[in-house]
């Protein structure tokens, strides 16, 4: 029984560590700390654009909600190839893993500006679901 209950305490506390050596350090410029800590930009993106999505979706009556799920779905599948597509070429790097949450925070945080301008529209006008009124367009 002893034996048993030292090794929980060893696998406990080796879990600890592991977890908090996944922690971000601004600090450490390696590129597995890098990797780390925008793996955490990504998860607050993704947190950001999840309450903006609850935020709208639970204003719109049922239509609205269905063809917001439908749209974010295919948000979410272009979001994703879209970031397969523009890290492809660092795949195998060491340098991917953070490539990857750095395209999939930008465009997280670019939906996220979306959703939150969808949510302040008046009903009707259709020329407010465009949250980039004052930033430069692409030509």
């Amino acid at each position: 029984m002893r034996r048993i209950f030292l090794s929980a305490c060893l696998v406990l506390l080796a879990e600890t560590s592991i977890v908090r050596a996944q922690e971000c350090d601004r600090s450490d410029d390696s590129q597995q700390m890098m990797n780390i800590c925008a793996g955490e930009d990504y998860q607050a993106a993704d947190a950001r654009l999840n309450a903006a999505y609850q935020d709208l979706i639970s204003s719109d009556d049922a239509d609205g909600k269905r063809l917001l799920q439908a749209a974010q779905r295919a948000w979410i599948a272009f979001r994703d190839a879209e970031c397969a597509h523009s890290t492809a070429a660092s795949a195998g790097g060491s340098i991917h893993a953070m490539a990857v949450s750095q395209c999939l925070t930008r465009l997280t945080d670019d939906r996220t500006r979306q959703l939150a301008a969808a949510a302040s529209c008046e009903e009707g006008d259709v020329s407010c679901a465009s949250p980039d009124e004052d930033s430069d367009e692409v030509q």
